[in-house]
């Protein structure tokens, strides 16, 4: 197949996370820095930050009424979230010699503007950008069919001519279902194998 177009997710593809670290850095341990985590990315206000229909302040303060006994905790990890990114600079590069190469780049990713801008503020790979669709823009999440048929629209995109990178099963199924052709990111190794064939 022929591809124009590559798609990337950002949190797990394009960015890693070192949210464990930053957490024993604040001086939790281990067990609690997992404990802490799970309650933080697996509550459905993290999706309520993604979609972004509220401030993120605002979900802040409901994080921190939901879990009062984690309060500080809570305000702390999400209001020093420019901790938490860890550049891949291997796999920008390589997006980078996509690019000159012919292909068209392009971000689809769930994600808040506060923790998006704040993630990728030195990310070399915003230059080699075609165009994004973000769910905080649009309200809509992977892996529903509305923020990849944006994706598509706004761009004048063939899903047949895309190829998509995610770390998600869920959302790289439901970019198949979309007519998009995808890869499940592990690892930054896995991506970097992916490019390597392009």
């Amino acid at each position: 197949m022929a591809y124009r177009n590559l798609i990337f997710d950002v949190g797990g593809v394009l960015l890693g996370y070192r949210w464990k670290d930053m957490l024993l850095d604040y001086g939790m341990t281990e067990e609690e820095a997992v404990r802490f985590s799970r309650m933080m990315f697996e509550d459905p206000l993290w999706k309520e930050l993604d979609l972004e229909i509220l401030p993120f302040e605002e979900v802040v303060s409901l994080y921190q009424k939901k879990f009062p006994e984690y309060a500080e905790d809570i305000g702390w990890f999400l209001h020093h979230a420019e901790r938490m990114p860890l550049p891949r600079p291997r796999v920008w590069e390589r997006v980078h010699e996509l690019k000159k190469k012919g292909y068209r780049i392009y971000l689809l990713s769930n994600y808040s503007s506060v923790l998006l801008g704040l993630h990728t503020k030195d990310a070399s790979f915003l230059e080699d950008l075609d165009g994004k669709v973000v769910s905080y823009e649009i309200h809509k999440l992977k892996p529903f069919p509305e923020i990849y048929e944006c994706l598509f629209e706004r761009y004048h995109l063939n899903p047949a001519e895309c190829l998509f990178f995610d770390d998600r099963r869920e959302n790289v199924e439901g970019s198949i279902a979309c007519g998009m052709d995808a890869k499940w990111v592990k690892d930054e190794e896995t991506l970097l194998g992916y490019l390597k064939e392009l």
